[in-house]
């Protein structure tokens, strides 16, 4: 994990392996920030989709003890998104590195499309090198 200090307050960047084990825990609540043709397409499992041009701060769901982690395609938004929570002053936020494209390329599962019907498909974890 990554932190940074601004002002006063600290923003984590995890990677998706630190995400996908505090998920499984059930230690943290994910966020994706994309847009709502992205998410469809394709996205983690059990992710609340949030798009960032319709985010609000103080429309957040309650944390109920769990950290909040954002996460988009690759990151930028991501940031953004955790940086308005923080300047809102929600303090325990996170997002992660790299975005979705790093969570596929770490081989982590998602939720894609199946491309010869269209029906969503479970991609399941591989290992990688």
């Amino acid at each position: 994990m990554e932190t940074e200090t601004i002002d006063g307050r600290v923003l984590e960047t995890w990677t998706p392996q630190e995400v996908w084990e505090a998920f499984q825990r059930g230690e943290v609540a994910l966020i994706d920030v994309r847009t709502p043709q992205e998410y469809m397409f394709e996205h983690i499992e059990g992710a609340l989709l949030f798009p960032m041009s319709f985010f609000r701060p103080e429309a957040l769901p309650s944390q109920q003890g769990k950290r909040l982690v954002f996460y988009c395609g690759s990151g930028v938004r991501s940031g953004r998104v955790a940086r308005r929570c923080l300047e809102a002053g929600i303090a325990r936020v996170a997002h992660m590195k790299g975005g979705f494209a790093a969570w596929k390329e770490a081989g982590l599962p998602y939720i894609g499309t199946d491309m010869a019907t269209g029906a969503p498909k479970k991609v399941e974890a591989r290992r990688t090198s």
